[in-house]
């Protein structure tokens, strides 16, 4: 969950559109070997979103949502959320042709995405001080 907190103090939320729907969700993706949880998660930042900065170790949450097959069916997946503070984001990056990016303030980033307990992830999380 790429996030920033302003000069005013707000926090900032950066999501991206999903390849298929595009409709607004948080970086995520698969397990991968040789890497933490959370080193995972700041990997595939960088790829759906070119996104560079610090992961917490500490997961805030989870959720579930079914992903669609590329034959229609579908698959129910649970997301493990980790917080990522953004110190850059790349011009340049893996997927950039095939999402969009933008950020949103912490309640509006709540209200555009789908899956019920991502919004409450979303709308709930204070950064450490």
């Amino acid at each position: 969950m790429p996030y920033a907190v302003g000069t005013d103090g707000g926090l900032r939320i950066l999501l991206v559109t999903s390849r298929g729907t595009r409709r607004w969700i948080i970086p995520k993706g698969w397990p991968m070997k040789l890497r933490s949880p959370h080193k995972a998660a700041a990997q595939e930042a960088f790829e759906e979103a070119g996104v560079i900065g610090k992961s917490s170790k500490q997961p805030v949450g989870a959720y579930e949502y079914d992903k669609l097959a590329d034959d229609g069916s579908s698959v129910r997946c649970t997301v493990t959320v980790f917080p990522l503070e953004v110190r850059y984001l790349d011009e340049i990056w893996p997927e950039a042709a095939q999402r969009s990016r933008q950020w949103f303030a912490q309640e509006e980033a709540a209200n555009l995405v789908d899956e019920p307990a991502l919004r409450i992830l979303l709308r709930d999380y204070r950064p450490p001080n």
